[in-house]
């Protein structure tokens, strides 16, 4: 899979498109939350998605320290459900922790991960700090890597 990191005003409108049609797919109808995904936090993130035969098929969000967490972080990670069984998902956080390094220079990420990927997120070295919280309806919990 090849990964490309965009700005919001480097996304062509197709990309944009196929970018919340994954995530909507994904965080509102597959896991059946009603929730505001078009937040406006879009414009100040840098878009990292994988391509597979001319579609987007993996895609998260990444921040500067200090845009959502005192350090950088990646959000609304997500993988096509018919994807999945590739192993993308890993790939596209290793794509992700890669650009947080090459575009902001830093190490330290935090992320608020949906606890049921708490293997997941640890696998990539990522450890859970504080209590489990509810956001928008389901369990997180607060991770950092160093």
């Amino acid at each position: 899979m090849e990964f490309t990191v965009k700005s919001f005003s480097e996304l062509n409108l197709s990309e944009l498109y196929e970018i919340l049609q994954l995530r909507s797919e994904v965080f509102v109808v597959e896991q059946d939350c009603v929730y505001q995904d078009i937040d406006f936090k879009d414009q100040k993130s840098l878009h990292v998605f994988g391509f597979k035969n001319d579609k987007i098929v993996a895609y998260t969000r990444i921040f500067k320290p200090g845009d959502y967490f005192d350090n950088a972080s990646i959000g609304r990670v997500v993988v096509a459900a018919t994807e999945r069984k590739y192993g993308y998902g890993h790939d596209l956080i290793k794509a992700s922790i890669k650009a947080i390094k090459n575009h902001f220079k830093v190490d330290e990420i935090t992320i608020s991960a949906q606890k049921y990927l708490k293997k997941f997120y640890k696998s990539h070295n990522f450890i859970q700090i504080g209590e489990e919280y509810l956001e928008d309806g389901i369990p997180h919990i607060k991770m950092d890597r160093n």
